[in-house]
């Protein structure tokens, strides 16, 4: 690879600093699960919650489309336009602006266009995957919308969503859609073994759908908490023995043990000769640790095994 060829793949990867986007982060996140939650209450429920994430597109995220009287509609996110558009199958089509506004006043304006539109339903109005959540209805607080930012990681999106599903295309065995759930606000893909899993006692029926199977999940996710910017990451559930301790590509991973998840951050990724190959070793690398500490039967579930 050349230079050229080096810097014009970096810039499908910008940066993305935690810092400067934290609130339209927060704000987006609200936003997104007002309309996914919409989709949960109207899709058949899928195993393991695939009837309700979003879906990459070459505008921003769309709900893709949602079964409805007869017909379905579709919620896209426009990161390009900045705009919040709603398709029926009938031809009808609003559209929201999107732009500084509370979560209220989104919820608000996104209820009645469904309404206007003769689509009626209801959400549970408390936010799910966060601290201290308030109403949807009731959230004034949260009012950011930085349009370059949200573009940015819009972008950041397609080229995570185009590598993670070259990775994909080597398993023949059962494997999720590359997707982004609203709830934890990451984009994910994951792989099964096709054994049951142990049940998780204690677990909420959300945690005991989505880990009824052994997987090995990785995905991108803009951080938090003890991450301080935008990562990607992988685990397996249950996790192997031995698992925390095997190497993996490339050197700047680490085995988080709270998280209990290889974590390699974002800027690693960006700034590496070629992000593309540098995410592909990290995938291919923490899927290795867990399929064969697991024990998976890879010659029946990868394309071309020995």
């Amino acid at each position: 690879m050349n230079a050229t060829t080096a810097r014009s793949e970096r810039d499908l990867w910008p940066e993305l600093p935690l810092a400067a986007w934290q609130e339209t982060y927060a704000t987006l996140h609200l936003w997104t699960q007002i309309v996914g939650k919409v989709r949960l209450a109207l899709a058949p429920n899928i195993n393991h919650w695939w009837g309700v994430p979003f879906y990459v597109n070459a505008l921003g995220l769309t709900t893709s489309a949602i079964p409805y009287a007869g017909g379905n509609f579709e919620v896209q996110f426009d990161f390009i336009h900045h705009q919040l558009v709603i398709r029926t199958s009938n031809d009808a089509i609003l559209s929201l602006a999107l732009a500084p506004r509370s979560v209220a006043d989104f919820y608000r304006d996104f209820m009645a266009a469904l309404a206007s539109l003769g689509i009626a339903v209801k959400i549970w109005k408390m936010p799910v995957e966060i601290p201290e959540p308030v109403p949807f209805d009731l959230d004034t607080r949260h009012a950011a919308y930085d349009p370059e930012y949200v573009n940015r990681f819009w972008r950041i999106l397609v080229s995570c969503d185009e590598v993670f599903k070259e990775f994909r295309a080597g398993f023949i065995g059962k494997a999720s859609p590359v997707h982004f759930f609203w709830g934890s606000f990451d984009l994910a893909a994951t792989r099964f073994s096709g054994r049951h899993a142990p049940e998780r006692q204690g677990a909420d029926s959300i945690t005991r759908e989505a880990y009824s199977h052994e997987v090995i999940s990785a995905g991108f996710w803009p951080g938090g908490g003890d991450i301080k910017g935008a990562a990607f990451y992988a685990y397996a559930a249950p996790e192997p023995a031995g698992f925390a301790q095997h190497p993996v590509r490339p050197a700047e991973a680490f085995y988080h043990s709270q998280l209990k998840e290889f974590i390699l951050m974002y800027d690693d990724v960006r700034c590496a000769l070629s992000p593309r190959e540098t995410l592909l070793a990290f995938l291919q690398s923490t899927y290795d640790a867990g399929a064969d500490l697991a024990k998976w039967n890879r010659k029946e579930l990868e394309r071309n095994s020995a």
